[in-house]
Parts: C-alpha cells; sequence; structure tokens
C-alpha cells in the first residue's frame, strides 16, 4: 500500500515531512522497491554511529532500522557497508535522521535506505545513545515496533494496533481512487463538488 493511501487515512498526522528522502536504487520513482516493517529504533549522538553498529547486530529479519541521529548532516551514519552487512542479515531497511555516504553505491542497491543528506565524512564511533526507545525523524514520532512504511512519496508509521484498520481503509481508499481515475479516462468525472465547496464558503461558483 503506497504512503499517499496509509497518510491519508490517517489525516495526514504521521508522516515525515518531506526531510528524509530515498537513497536507493529508483529512489523517488514508481521502480524504486517499497520498504515495509517493524522499527527497531535506534537514538544516537550526531555523527556517531555506534549504537546503529549495535542494532545491527540483535535486529531481527523484516526489521526496520529507524535512526534518530539529530538531523545533522555533517557527518554519515552509515554507508555502502552497513547497507550491504544489512540486507545480508534480511533487514528491511533502514532510515537515517541524518546523513549517509557512498552515495553512489547505496544509489545502484535495491536495499532500501532512507536518510536526510550525503556527505562523504564518516562516523565517529563513541557513542552515546539508546536503543528501543521512541524516536523523531523527520518530524515523525515512531515507536518500537511501529510499521514503517517509505516509498517514493516518503515514510509513514503505523502503530501495530492500528495496523489492520488503517490497512484496510487504505485499501478503500484506493478503490475509491481507481473509480475516479477510470471516470477521467471515461470522461464521466463529476466536478461539480468544486463549485459546490465554494459556495459553502461563501464564494460565487
Amino acid at each position: 500500500m503506497v504512503t499517499p493511501n496509509l497518510s491519508d487515512v490517517m489525516g495526514g498526522v504521521q508522516g515525515s515531512g518531506g526531510e528524509l528522502k530515498p537513497m536507493h536504487r529508483g529512489a523517488g520513482t514508481a521502480a524504486q522497491k517499497m520498504m515495509c516493517g517493524p522499527a527497531f529504533t535506534v537514538k544516537t549522538a550526531p555523527g556517531n554511529n555506534l549504537m546503529l553498529q549495535k542494532a545491527l547486530n540483535i535486529a531481527e529479519p523484516g526489521d526496520v532500522i529507524v535512526v534518530d541521529a539529530g538531523g545533522t548532516i555533517d557527518r554519515a551514519i552509515m554507508g555502502e557497508i552497513i547497507a550491504r552487512y544489512a540486507a545480508s542479515r534480511g533487514l528491511g531497511g533502514i532510515v537515517i535522521d541524518g546523513a549517509i555516504r557512498d552515495a553512489a553505491a547505496l544509489s545502484s542497491s535495491d536495499f532500501p535506505v532512507f536518510a536526510r543528506g550525503i556527505v562523504h565524512k564518516g562516523p565517529y564511533r563513541d557513542g552515546p545513545g539508546q536503543i528501543g526507545v521512541p524516536v523523531s525523524i523527520g518530524g515523525m514520532v515512531v515507536v518500537p515496533g511501529d510499521i514503517i512504511v517509505g516509498d517514493a512519496d516518503g515514510l509513514v508509521a503505523v502503530g501495530q494496533h492500528e495496523a489492520e484498520a488503517v490497512l484496510e481503509a487504505a485499501r478503500h481508499t484506493r478503490v475509491l481512487e481507481e473509480a475516479t481515475m477510470k471516470a477521467i479516462d471515461d470522461g464521466k468525472l463529476d466536478r461539480s463538488w468544486v463549485d459546490a465547496a465554494l459556495r459553502a464558503k461563501g464564494f460565487a461558483a
């Protein structure tokens, strides 16, 4: 399910604000691989990846490692080696509210990586940090275990307790969108709602 549908049914309140971009193959296109999995959260000092290194050892296959690195892009939190190791362990992806490096290599890989920026400088590895705590990435709060969905339009976090209901509502939204697109193709789309909305707000339609 694409992030716009999920965002719509959640009121547009639980998604990143566009600061975190897909860095992997097909980034920003329909060909880009979608990311989806439970959040394995990491909070670390800016430019420091010691706790990310620990998370790589203990996260479960399918987990998406979500790193709150303070949003700074002075030093990269990860690069090609970490991405390849994460992929070898079957992880679902990595989200960094910070920078990555080895951009060319990551852009040719299908392993999902989202980040705020790119820089050539490598990370510190001296801590401090935390694992398994609520974090904030791109203005979105992520709790451990939240379902993280990422695609060409950005990132959305869905709480485990509401995931089934949100997914069903998003599927319904998609059905309605497909009906609208068919009406467009058939030349039968009803646009009378625009004038009705204007009149309701006191504008002359």
